[in-house]
């Protein structure tokens, strides 16, 4: 066998063992942690009410994705939650061919349904690392805004780019994900190499209206946008997620 043959042999089995390495379906499940004292850090009531053993609220969410579709959702869970009105469960199904996303939100106990692109995020990528899950995790930095850095973790051996909400745009899932006090965060507690139906990952046939992000923001704007509360409410349905 001569040197070339050899050569062309080492590639393919480097090349072979690379894909193997690839997972490009499976299931992620999520804890996310809020600190409610820093969200609703300008509410006297939260401060007065809510004692210091209650103030990390965590609930638990679920991924599932494929080559190219993802569903995020809340778990469920048939006990009562303490202060479920403080944090929000968004799902949220994502085409990665079609660069499309459908988001429902509850607003008022009930279910709005959002209509968008996928969100198009300038990321920069670091040398920072950490094993998330038992798999091995880069850094990167999205300014949201003037005020606020939001830390990605990703995985490029899950080479889908997805993660929480309506996270993509990196090269590969992200496992981790928190703002930069802290005040929220959420990290993978479990990879699982599945393949999902396509029935998971697609989105139920819908009879309500579907809006754009703008559309509900505007309505709610003209309806709640002049009372304390409802510019909270805005900021949380409408935030860096």
């Amino acid at each position: 066998m001569n040197k070339a043959m050899i050569f062309a042999l080492c590639l393919l089995l480097i090349f072979s063992f690379d894909s193997l390495a690839q997972i490009t379906s499976g299931k992620i499940i999520y804890e996310r942690r809020t600190n409610l004292y820093k969200k609703f850090k300008d509410s006297d009531w939260v401060r007065n009410n809510l004692k210091e053993r209650d103030k990390n609220k965590i609930d638990f969410f679920e991924l599932y994705f494929s080559d190219s579709l993802t569903v995020f959702k809340p778990q469920e869970n048939e006990l009562k939650e303490m202060y479920g009105w403080a944090t929000e469960k968004n799902t949220v199904y994502q085409n990665l061919n079609t660069e499309t996303r459908l988001t429902s939100k509850e607003v008022w106990g009930e279910h709005v349904w959002l209509k968008d692109s996928l969100y198009n995020r300038q990321w920069k990528i670091t040398d920072s690392k950490r094993n998330i899950a038992g798999y091995n995790c880069r850094k990167a930095i999205w300014n949201a805004n003037d005020s606020t850095k939001i830390y990605a973790w990703f995985c490029n051996e899950i080479n889908t780019s997805t993660g929480p909400e309506s996270f993509v745009g990196l090269p590969g899932a992200i496992l981790g994900i928190a703002t930069e006090d802290g005040g929220v965060v959420y990290f993978a507690k479990s990879v699982e190499q599945i393949k999902p139906d396509v029935a998971t990952l697609l989105p139920p046939k819908i009879k309500k209206t579907i809006y754009n992000p703008k559309e509900l923001k505007d309505e709610l704007q003209l309806q709640y946008g002049k009372m304390p509360w409802g510019k909270e409410m805005l900021k949380n349905l409408f935030g860096w997620w």
